[in-house]
Order: C-alpha cells, then structure tokens, then sequence
C-alpha cells in the first residue's frame, strides 16, 4: 500500500524534463521541514491505494513520462515497488527525492532527481552525503538557493565533489525569495557548468501562498 496525495497529469516543471507532459505520482509523508516548502498540504494529507490503484490510474492518464515525487517518496516501503513495475511496463520513470535517504532503494533504470538542501533551507545537516557516491550519469542533483550565501556554498559542494563531472546539476531559485536573473549573472560570472532551472510550472499556473493552485 502507498498513502498517495494526488495523481494528475501536467507540464514537467523542473529538471532537464522541464516542458514535456508529465504524470506526477505524488506520495504523503516528510522528513524534512525546508523553509521553502511550497507542498506543505503532502506532509500528511492522503489515501492508501495499492500499487495496482496507482497504475491504473497512471494508465489512464496516457503519458509515457511519470514522476514519482513527494513529500519524500523513499519513506515509504512500496516507493521502489512502484517504480520497478512502471519500469516494467516501459514508462519512463523519474523520482524526486530530498537527499536525506539512500537514493539506492530505488531500482536501476529510474532517474533520481536528488535536493542538496543548502543552508537557508534549514535541512543541509539532514543530508546523506554518501548519495554523492551513488550518483549514476542519467541522475540529477538540485540545489535550491534562497540568497549569495547559499549560492556560494552550493558552489563550493559543486567543486568538492565534481558533481558536474558526475551527474547533471540544476540551480533553482527559491521561488519568490530572489530573483532568477541573481543567480544567471553569477552563473555566467562563474562559467558554471551547472544549469538554471526556473519551475516553470509556476510561470504558467497562479499561486497561493508558494503552494501550485488545482490545475
């Protein structure tokens, strides 16, 4: 059994996905407590499905392209099972995951989309650091920067890791805490091979509060 917050279908936001048509499997339930937060309603609101329920509704949806997000996806048991059997049926699988559990739970196939949490978050002490050397080529690490302090930091866990030689690496405005244009100038400033990524959801879609209003 999972405890599900929603099933829907929609533009991917993020990642280097952003702009293709997306389902998101998004599962109740976190650990961390990010400053950021802009899905505050999954910490606990949901319903127990089977995986059976979950694929259906997936199937209905017809996209080819499904997310596995949260929440934090990998505190619950079945999370891999899900994954595997949306694998097995040839859907191509994506998990957006906090970066506080082993991201090996997953299965081999499926592209984790790791947060770093940096220092504005509240929750960079909560990492798991050995995911750094579990990071496979197809996999993507995501820091989310609120201010230059946090921009600095990220860049120095860039450089000790060589993440960019590892994995695709996104920086993110947090969103409404400063502004994009920010970070591209020290981007370019820096020629950092990391790449901005703007949610662009929340470009498309009104918000309330930082939380994504029903599509």
């Amino acid at each position: 059994m999972l405890k599900v917050n929603e099933i829907f279908k929609s533009i991917q936001g993020e990642s280097t996905f952003a702009g293709l048509p997306c389902t998101f499997v998004r599962l109740s339930c976190c650990n961390l407590r990010c400053s950021f937060c802009d899905t505050t309603y999954a910490y606990e609101e949901g319903a127990e499905m089977s995986l059976e329920e979950v694929i259906r509704i997936v199937e209905n949806l017809g996209c080819n392209l499904v997310e596995i997000t949260g929440g934090e996806p990998l505190l619950q048991n079945d999370t891999r099972t899900l994954a595997d059997s949306l694998l097995g049926k040839k859907y191509q699988v994506l998990v957006e995951t906090n970066g506080s559990l082993n991201i090996d739970l997953l299965p081999y196939g499926a592209i984790r989309i790791m947060d770093i949490k940096c220092p504005d978050s509240g929750m960079s002490d909560k990492m798991d650091w050995d995911n750094i050397h579990r990071l496979r080529p197809a996999d993507e690490v995501k820091f989310v920067v609120s201010s230059r302090m946090d921009y600095n930091w990220a860049k120095g866990i860039i450089d000790r890791y060589k993440l960019t030689d590892t994995a695709v690496v996104l920086i993110s405005p947090a969103f409404g805490s400063i502004e994009p244009k920010e970070i591209a100038e020290w981007l370019i400033e820096d020629n950092s091979k990391a790449r901005l990524q703007l949610q662009i959801h929340k470009y498309i879609w009104p918000t309330v509060d930082n939380e994504v209003l029903p599509r």
